[in-house]
This record gives C-alpha cells, structure tokens and sequence, in this order.
C-alpha cells in the first residue's frame, strides 16, 4: 500500500514527460502486482488493484493512453505494456461504494483508449506483435465486463480496426472474439440481442469482405460457436442474413474449411426449414416496414431540402403581393387626394364668384338690382337650355346616321344577295363549256404540212393580179395607223366626256354658291345640298378649311417665317375666263 501511495506521490508532484510517465506507470505497477500475486493470501490482489483504482493511478494509466498517439512514437511496446497492465487491473475487484463512476465513467475510457492505440498499430506494419498484445488486453477487459461489448463493437476506433486491409489485423480481432467466448461461456448469453446483431454483422462482414481463408475459417468457427452457446436465441438473429449460405457455397467452397462450412450450411437451412409461416409472414411485414420507414425518411429529407426554396419562394410572392397592394393604396389615397383638392378649389372658385357678385350687387342702385337678377337668370337659362338643345341635336343626328348606315348596310347586303342569286341562276342555264383541253388532239408534223399545202394550193389558185406584195405591206401599216388614231381618238373623246361633265359639275355648284341665301336663313335641307358626294373632295375641303383656320389663328411673326408666292396673274385672268367671273383662288373675288 506504501509502494502506491508513493507512486501516486511521484505522479503528482514531479515535472515528468509523456515517456517518464509511461515508464514510471509501467515499473511500479508491475512490482505492486507481483509482490500481491506472491503472497498467500488471495485477496491480497483484488486489494490492491482497488486500491490502485481509488489511490487515482488507473486515472492516470487512462489520460495517458489517451494522450496523442504521436507522442508516444518512440515508446509503443512501453505503451502495449501499460494497456496490458490497465485492462489487467480493472478486472477482478469490486470498486465498492464508487461503482458508479467505475462502470460508467473509468471502463468506458479504458475501452477507448485501448482501441485508439490498437487503431494506430494497425498503421505500422512492424507493430504486430504490440498490437496483438493490446487486442489481448481488450479480450481480458471484455472477459471481466461483458456489458462493454456494444460500446467496443460500435466505437469509430474499432471501425477503423476493421477498415485495415491486413489480413493479420482481421484475423486478430476475429480470434479476439473466439477467445473471448471460448475463455467465458457466459460472455455470449450475457449480451444483448443487438450486441450478438453487432457482433454477428461484424464476421459475416469479414466473410464478404475478406478472401483469406484463415479469416473465412475464423469467421464459420466464431458463427458455430455462437450457435452452440445461444441455441435457439440465434435462429432470428441469423435468418437476418439471407444467401449467407449461398456466399459460403459460392466464394468459400473447395478451400480448406468445407468442413465447418457445411455444418454452417445445414444449420442456416434447418433453422430455415423450421421457420412457421407466421415468422415469415412477419419478417415479411417487418422488411416491409423498413422498406417503408426508407422511403417516408427519404421523401421527408427531400421535402426538407426543398422547403427552403418553397419558402424563399413564398416569401418573395408575398413581399412582391404586399408592396402591390401598398402601391395600390397609395395610388387610392393619392387619387382621393386630388378629388378632394379638386372640391376644395371649385368651392373656393363658387366662394368667390359669389363674393364679387355680392359686391357688384352692392355697387348697384338700388332700382337696378331685380333687374340684374332677372337678365342673370335669364342668361343661366338660355345657357341651359342652349346645352340641352345641342345635346338634343346630336342625339338625333347620331340616331339618324346611325340608321341611314344600317339602310345603306340592309341595302348592300340584299345587292349582295341578289348578285349571287342571279350569277348562279346564269351559270345554271348557261350550256357546259368543255375546256380548250379537253377532246383538243395537238398538232402533228403531217397534219401541220398537209395545212401548209392546202395554204400554198389556196395562194396558187387565188393568186392576185392588181396588188403587190410591197402595196401589201403599205396597206397594212395604214390599217394599223389608223387602228391606233381610232383607239387613241376613243380615249380622248372619253377625257374630253370626263372634263365636260366637270366642268358642267363645277358651273351648277358655282351657281348655287351664287344664288345661296345668308347664313342666318340657312337650314337644314339647304345646307345639304351644298355637302359634296364624293368622299375625297369633302375630305379635301375640309382639310383645307382647318389649314386655312389654323393659318388665320397664328401670331403675324409666324406668318412672316414663310412667304407665299404671289399667283400667277396669267393663270388668273385664264381662271376668271374659264369660270365666267368668279374667282375660286381664295383671295379675291372680282
């Protein structure tokens, strides 16, 4: 007990490294150890390991196990050792009254930092020996506590332990298991279905995964062994690998170890052939039901995924739909801004003209106020009634137009109509022509010099005396001459036609202009007939009337910009001749 409290002084009080410390843990344990193995009391051990473990040097073999592995390059065997002596330690003593902080809190580590050295000695290939001595640590660890098989088969170290592509490494941890079972028959009825289910993913993974036949043989031994310790507690648990017996039969087959593999074999089918219907009808809705729970997470991750697009999308919708309505209202607010404004300033306005009318009223004679209330009502209701009557007139102009255009329309329709009818009632009493094409042969060589001959025998027979062929000729050019004057003499006769009938036009429309009575005796049916039938001369009128109106309209500095040329006093006099009298240029009228 002195030789602890001692080693717990040195470790507490001296300034040592990382290298001193593991040498220190590694001498003093192992001389407290032996002089405790050496003495003929048995409990003397299980007393010093406990009290190795509440003097704090378990705690302190834990943290530095746990250091950086990089720091402990030069000393691994010196480590190995010290995991030995750790996992050595923690099995065979009751920790008393701090149990608690023993299984929960110490072992957890130890297990951790023993894997993390074993992950580093699977790195180095001339450090098999040392890592064969911390798998066997991790082995008598698990032999003294069984519950710490699910922590060992679950660590990230351990799965870095089988991620080694040494077949040595896989081969030890395989062999670890085997020992472990081999050395505890309680070790496997201990742990919990899902440790065996770890357990059991573990080999069968190494008989998938590995082509070394001492794996392989490994792998069936370690299946054999759990089925002889767990009996029937392993039938569902191995029914959960389906075509392991066809991976045996068709990867490990003729390679040394057909022995156990048949036997692994026969009993996979017989634990398959005892199967009743009900537990193949229910691992059937449970692979159902995982197959469902994947594809409900998978949907729910990709909504997920997706919500936030959705979101964003949705907000942007919302933002761009608020910032619409708010526009809106501000428009609203605005537009009932100005109809109120607009109120205001036309009361303003009525306010007004009320308060000088008032003050006009008071300049007035007394005399001549009713007189100017009634000349002012009086003007109110010749304004009214002036709008009414206007309003009143064009309603019945745009009603009168309006039916003369559905007449003229009723009128062209039934023109329409009649043409058709008429065309078709032609066409039907008319004979069928055949077309030119139709029952025509063409004209063939012999027939063409058969023509020729008749023309020539024709020419010979009738043969004229009187006339030349150059007379010929003379005669015909005459003929065309004369075709073209009289063809060009029906053209001019049908301009000259045209000119008479406008100037006949122009004369009636000039005498009218003459005989019209003023504008205060013009109505409705005399203003008509001073309306031009022809579209484009009323549209020319009328065009030229708004020049005209625009051009008086305009200040005297713009009519300087551009100066009209004076008319041709030749041209005029040749107007005046020509109309009788009346000037029609728009300037004069003589």
């Amino acid at each position: 007990m002195e030789s602890v409290s001692e080693l717990k002084k040195h470790l507490e009080h001296e300034d040592l490294n990382l290298q001193q410390k593991v040498s220190l843990l590694n001498s003093s344990v192992t001389n407290v150890l032996n002089v405790a193995a050496l003495q003929t009391d048995s409990a003397a051990l299980p007393r010093v390991k406990a009290e190795l473990y509440h003097s704090g040097v378990l705690s302190h073999c834990v943290l530095v196990l746990a250091q950086d592995p990089r720091e402990l390059r030069s000393s691994w065997g010196a480590a190995a050792t010290l995991a030995r002596l750790t996992s050595s330690c923690c099995v065979g003593f009751d920790p008393g009254e701090e149990s608690k902080a023993f299984y929960r809190l110490l072992l957890p580590s130890v297990v951790d930092g023993l894997l993390s050295l074993a992950s580093q000695l699977t790195r180095r290939a001339e450090c098999v020996s040392l890592l064969r001595k911390v798998m066997d640590s991790v082995m008598c660890l698990l032999g003294g506590h069984t519950q710490l098989t699910t922590q060992v088969l679950s660590s990230a170290h351990y799965e870095q332990i089988q991620m080694c592509e040494d077949v040595t490494v896989s081969l030890l941890c395989v062999q670890m298991w085997i020992q472990v079972c081999t050395a505890n028959r309680n070790f496997l009825s201990s742990l919990t279905d899902d440790s065996v289910l770890l357990l059991l993913n573990e080999v069968i993974g190494q008989l998938a995964v590995s082509s070394d036949v001492a794996v392989g043989g490994a792998s069936v031994k370690l299946i054999l062994l759990m089925a002889n310790q767990l009996q029937l507690r392993l039938k569902p648990l191995l029914l959960n690998f389906k075509g392991l017996d066809d991976l045996l039969d068709k990867d490990w087959r003729g390679r040394g170890i057909d022995q156990d593999m048949d036997q692994l074999i026969e009993l996979l089918q017989s634990y398959r052939d005892t199967t009743s219907p009900s537990q193949v009808s229910a691992e059937r809705v449970r692979a159902a039901c995982v197959i469902q729970a994947s594809w409900r997470s998978y949907q729910t991750r990709r909504r997920v995924k997706s919500l936030n697009r959705a979101v964003g999308s949705l907000q942007r919708r919302f933002r761009a739909r608020r910032r619409q309505q708010q526009q809106q209202k501000e428009a609203q607010q605005w537009e009932e801004e100005l109809k109120y404004q607009v109120c205001v300033r036309r009361l303003q306005a009525r306010r007004a003209f009320h308060q000088k009318q008032r003050q006009l009223l008071q300049l007035l004679p007394p005399d001549q106020v009713q007189s100017y209330l009634r000349e002012c009502e009086r003007r109110a209701a010749v304004v009214i009634q002036s709008i009414w009557r206007g309003s009143r007139e064009r309603r019945r102009y745009i009603s009168s137009q309006r039916d003369e255009l559905r007449r003229h329309r009723a009128a062209r329709t039934l023109q329409r109509a009649v043409r058709r009818f008429l065309q078709k009632r032609r066409a039907a009493k008319a004979p069928p022509t055949a077309p030119l094409w139709i029952g025509q042969k063409g004209l063939t060589d012999s027939r063409r010099v058969e023509l020729k001959a008749q023309v020539e025998e024709y020419i010979a027979v009738h043969r004229s005396s009187r006339v030349s062929p150059g007379e010929c000729e003379r005669l015909h050019q005459e003929v065309q001459l004369l075709l073209s004057e009289l063809q060009s003499g029906d053209e001019r006769r049908r301009v000259e036609q045209r000119m008479e009938a406008l100037l006949a036009h122009t004369h009636t429309q000039l005498e009218l202009l003459r005989d019209a009575p003023p504008l205060s005796l013009v109505t409705a049916p005399v203003g008509e007939a001073f309306l031009s039938h022809s579209g484009r001369c009323a549209l020319r009128a009328r065009d030229a009337h708004n020049a005209t109106l625009q051009a008086s309209r305009l200040p005297w500095w713009r009519r300087l910009e551009e100066p009209v040329d004076p008319p041709d006093p030749a041209h005029l006099w040749e107007l005046e001749a020509e109309f009788g009298g009346l000037f029609v240029g728009g300037s004069a009228n003589i």
